[in-house]
This record gives structure tokens, sequence and C-alpha cells, in this order.
């Protein structure tokens, strides 16, 4: 499906597409400087027995979901390989980049990255397992399922800045493996951290803010990093809660899909959210956005 170019207001989409919105629906504003959009997105893995809420039936939804608030960097979570197709073709301004869990190449879920190639350039990329064994398909401590890391170290095609991004979909069942993943991906970030690098973290963590993985990853001592939704400079857009289970009207408490950037960059906005097309939702997670500034504060 040919992605349209999109107006500068949600009206205009509305008439084009027949978007139907919630209260949380406009677009970041404008940005001055140096800025990144990232985005964390779980689409939802292609199930036939979500019914009228499979795959086939939001895939379109998905994509212009994506193409209207134009992320410089995206994070998916719960992709097939169908599914990866079906988004590289709909969007053909992004690179994508990562392996699926099960056998380090097209076998079960990816959770890749994805960039827009007018920007950015990868110098490197890869996939880890969240696991004691991470350079080979692994389930890792009490996981129900392999889990992996995918990440790329992105260069501005103009100002040469860097930024290392990494994308991860934490275990849905193991305590144990949440927490050791937490501590994995920290230590993954500090490393770069110290090394001077800019460091993006994002994902489905499964967790809460209050959770031990979040406090894990949130911890500068650890981590380096802050989570954006803390240090944003203005106050959080759209709901707390970030997982529906296709329910329009669910809003949860706390969220569990997050973005973190290395401590020392700003956060100009953080939001939340819940557009849908006459009620059908992109997924069972709302889409996270966060505008960061790339340049030191």
């Amino acid at each position: 499906m040919r992605i349209p170019k999109f107006p500068l207001i949600l009206a205009g989409l509305a008439l084009a597409a027949g978007l139907s919105a919630c209260a949380h629906t406009a677009p970041f504003a404008g940005r001055a400087g140096e800025t990144l959009r990232a985005m964390t997105f779980n689409i939802r893995l292609d199930t036939a027995s979500d019914g009228a809420n499979a795959w086939p039936y939001r895939k379109d939804i998905v994509s212009q979901t994506i193409a209207y608030h134009e992320p410089d960097v995206i994070g998916f979570q719960e992709v097939l390989l169908n599914q990866k197709q079906d988004l590289e073709a709909a969007l053909p301004s992004y690179r994508f980049a990562g392996v699926a869990r099960d056998d380090g190449r097209t076998k079960g879920e990816f959770s890749p990255l994805a960039w827009k190639t007018a920007r950015f350039e990868a110098v490197e990329s890869g996939t880890f397992w969240l696991s004691p064994t991470p350079d080979t398909p692994s389930k890792g401590w009490d996981a129900s399922l392999p889990r992996i890391a995918s990440w790329a170290l992105l260069q501005d095609r103009r100002t040469g800045q860097r930024i290392r991004v990494l994308n991860t979909h934490f275990d849905h069942v193991g305590e144990e493996a949440r927490r050791e993943s937490a501590a994995q991906i920290a230590a993954w970030a500090k490393r770069y951290r110290d090394a001077g690098e800019a460091v993006l973290v994002m994902g489905d963590f499964n967790a809460a803010p209050s959770s031990a993985p979040i406090q894990i990853l949130a911890d500068p001592g650890r981590s380096g990093l802050a989570n954006t939704r803390t240090i944003s400079r203005s106050p959080p857009y759209g709901p707390t809660g970030t997982f529906t289970a296709f329910d329009i009207t669910r809003n949860a408490d706390e969220p569990i899909d997050h973005i973190f950037v290395s401590e020392g960059l700003g956060v100009i906005r953080h939001a939340t959210f819940t557009q849908h097309w006459g009620g059908r939702l992109p997924s069972d997670h709302y889409p996270v956005l966060a505008d960061i500034e790339l340049e030191s504060r």
C-alpha cells in the first residue's frame, strides 16, 4: 500500500485516511536544533487467533501510524518474518537490522531496529541473546522463550554525530530473566557510555517503572541511562499505561514499554499515542515516542 504524503494537521490525515483518533493524537511539534525522534512499538505478532485484530487487518494502520509520526529510529517487537517484509515494503525510507531469535536468521520473532536512511547510515549493527551465552541462540535463566537485543551504531550523514541504539523485548514470564536481562543491557550501555558514546535503549520490557529491571536500567551508576518519561522537560503526553490487549477503553496503571537515553542527553518530550481507526487499534500496545536532543546539555 502506498504511504501518502501526510499533511500538517491531523484533520487532513483523518479525511485522507479515515483515521479516528482519541484525545492523544497530535504529532510532536516542530523541533529546533539537532534532535532525534525515537519510537518503540510492539506491533503484536501475526496470529490468526486474534480474529478481527489479526495482522492482515492492522498492517496498514501500523505503517501509516509510523509514517505520520516520522520517527528517525524505531524499535519494533514481536515481528515475524512476513511482518518484517510487510513493514519494509510499506516503509521504504527506512532500513531494518536484526535477526530472528530462534535461529539467528529468520525463524521466530525479530526485535528489529529501523532508521531513516536519508538521515543515518549504520556503522555497525548486530544482535545478541539475553542469556549467559549471548552469541548463541539461547534462552536465559527462567525465560519462557529466547530473547534478544538488536543494536546499531548510527551516524548522522550531515553532522557526523553518532548514537548507539538498542532495541529489546524482555520475557513475559521469567522474573529472574527480566532482572538479568536488565543487568546485561545496563552493562552494555555503560560500557559504551563510558567510552563517550551517546546511547539509546528502548523496547517492551514487560516491567513497570517501579520494578527491579527498570530500576536497574534507570540507575546511572549501573547503566548511565535515564528514562525519557522521567526526565522529559514537557509533562508526559498520553495515558500512563502502554498495553491494551486491543481494548481501547483499557488504561493500565503503569507502562511496560520504555525509552532510555544516556545521561547528559536532553529529552524535549515523551508521549504515548492512542490513535485508532474507527475503534481499531494498530496493536495491543500503544507506540511510545520521545524527542531527544543529541547535544549534551
